[in-house]
């Protein structure tokens, strides 16, 4: 079956056409950067324009990098406030005239990790990273996910959480070398170590793809890989959500 996933990001909303038996992205990635401010309005227009452009009239999956529970927006992250509370399934059902599956932007990038990538027969307690604008985090036990599992909200000293200071964004915002920021990232998974104990950590995300860049920098005790499928998994991943949504229904 062929789906569309979105994956909804802090800089750029992207989304392509998924095989959801492999797993594999079967068109070119169509990428839009996202719109300032990040409100409801301007940014479901954007997602509406990524349908059009398939020319699209299936279910649609989407990955939000925000908390999201049955559909409903109930924290702004990185986001304009006027999102808290909405039910963006309903909001971009309405903008489109489809069927959408709204989930967490990291859980969808780790589902697609721990079916179809890196984390794929993994047993235990893995957190995937995905790192970008923000650092999001999804959590699986023994397979299973745990949904909106949001570490990198953990505040950090004067920073009201961690992500202000060890995401990919503030990397590019500071200017920083890999060897800098390599740094700070490791002292958020110390964190993540210290809170929650996994058996292994994936990191995905832009960053993701520069992994060696950075790894001499990762000094906690727990097993770190990157994701095989790095800045496509949030796509892959909420494109099989839709098709998962459906069967449950």
């Amino acid at each position: 079956m062929t789906l569309l996933g979105i994956d909804v990001g802090g800089s750029g909303i992207k989304g392509a056409l998924v095989n959801s038996e492999t797993g594999e992205m079967i068109s070119e990635r169509f990428r839009i950067p996202t719109p300032i401010p990040r409100t409801p309005e301007a940014m479901s227009d954007v997602i509406a324009q990524i349908v059009t452009h398939f020319d699209y009239k299936g279910k649609v999956g989407c990955g939000f990098p925000t908390i999201i529970k049955n559909g409903i927006c109930k924290a702004t992250g990185n986001l304009d406030k006027s999102w808290l509370g909405v039910n963006v399934e309903e909001l971009l059902e309405k903008k489109t005239g489809l069927d959408f599956t709204v989930i967490n932007d990291a859980d969808a990038a780790g589902y697609a990790t721990m079916n179809y990538g890196t984390g794929k027969g993994e047993k235990g307690f893995v957190v995937m990273i995905t790192i970008g604008t923000g650092l999001g985090s999804g959590a699986f036990l023994d397979g299973r996910l745990i949904p909106n599992f949001e570490l990198g909200q953990i505040p950090y000293k004067k920073y009201s959480k961690i992500e202000k200071w060890a995401a990919g964004s503030a990397k590019d915002r500071e200017g920083l070398s890999y060897k800098k920021w390599g740094k700070r990232f490791n002292k958020f998974l110390e964190y993540v170590e210290l809170i929650v104990s996994p058996d292994l950590i994936i990191l995905g995300g832009g960053a993701s793809k520069d992994f060696k860049e950075f790894k001499s920098k990762i000094k906690i005790e727990t097993r770190v890989i990157p994701a095989e499928l790095q800045n496509h998994a949030g796509i892959i991943g909420a494109a099989v959500a839709s098709q998962y949504k459906a069967q449950k229904v």
